[in-house]
């Protein structure tokens, strides 16, 4: 069975989970504390970030947008119409487009943020950056959500889903950045109706299942995080 080297509240390694299960591929999930620099993981993929796929053939697949690439060249074809990656280059722009705009833009201003400031440094050594959150960053990242969502209701007014007429990983990037957001409950789904909607769409998916069962001892979920109809 292949292997997942993930952390539970890790934005990409949701995405690649979410990707997984729209695959239907059951993999090994393994748990990883990125900031512990273990040796063994480092001799996996040298720069110390999740994820990373190890397949049964001892291939290693470090990173969310190689893992997804790797994924739509071996077992594409099988999903039909309903590829996470359009087969059309034109409509792959779009989806790029889109995957990179979540997995880089919306981590760098909101999830990053979030997640670091409070989950990661509390379990992390003062003396290497543990500690409190900066209240300063927590604020900047809650305001940045807004933005995005707002953006999200853009595209979802416009089209059936984010990247066009049919679910891609673009949908899956964005879910699994604002699932890592939810489950801290700094989501305002009050303000943008169309992007909660849209998310509904998401939760519901078979795929979503285990992402909604995950749990980090010493943190609080959010009391909505496991409920569709929330």
């Amino acid at each position: 069975m292949p292997q997942l080297y993930h952390h539970p509240l890790c934005p990409h390694s949701r995405f690649v989970r979410l990707a997984l299960g729209e695959y239907g591929v059951e993999v090994e999930l393994i748990e990883e504390r990125v900031h512990e620099r273990r040796r063994e993981f480092l001799m996996l993929d040298p720069a110390g970030q999740t994820p990373v796929l190890v397949e049964d053939n001892g291939l290693i697949i470090p990173g969310a947008g190689p893992i997804a690439e790797w994924l739509d060249e071996t077992l594409g074809e099988r999903l039909g119409d309903h590829r996470l990656l359009p087969p059309s280059p034109v409509a792959r722009v779009e989806v790029r487009r889109l995957m990179s705009w979540f997995n880089e833009k919306f981590f760098d201003e909101v999830s990053n943020w979030l997640v670091t400031e409070k989950v990661y440094k509390r379990f992390t050594a003062t003396e290497v950056g543990g500690g409190g959150p900066d209240m300063d960053l927590l604020r900047a990242a809650r305001a940045n959500v807004r933005y995005h969502l707002r953006y999200i209701s853009y595209l979802e007014s416009t089209r059936r889903w984010l990247a066009g007429d049919k679910m891609t990983y673009a949908d899956l990037a964005a879910a699994a950045h604002l699932s890592c957001v939810d489950f801290l409950g700094d989501a305002p789904w009050d303000e943008e109706e169309p992007a909660k909607s849209w998310y509904q769409r998401l939760k519901s998916r078979p795929s979503f299942r285990p992402l909604l069962a995950d749990r980090v001892p010493g943190v609080a979920t959010n009391p909505i995080y496991a409920e569709i109809d929330f």
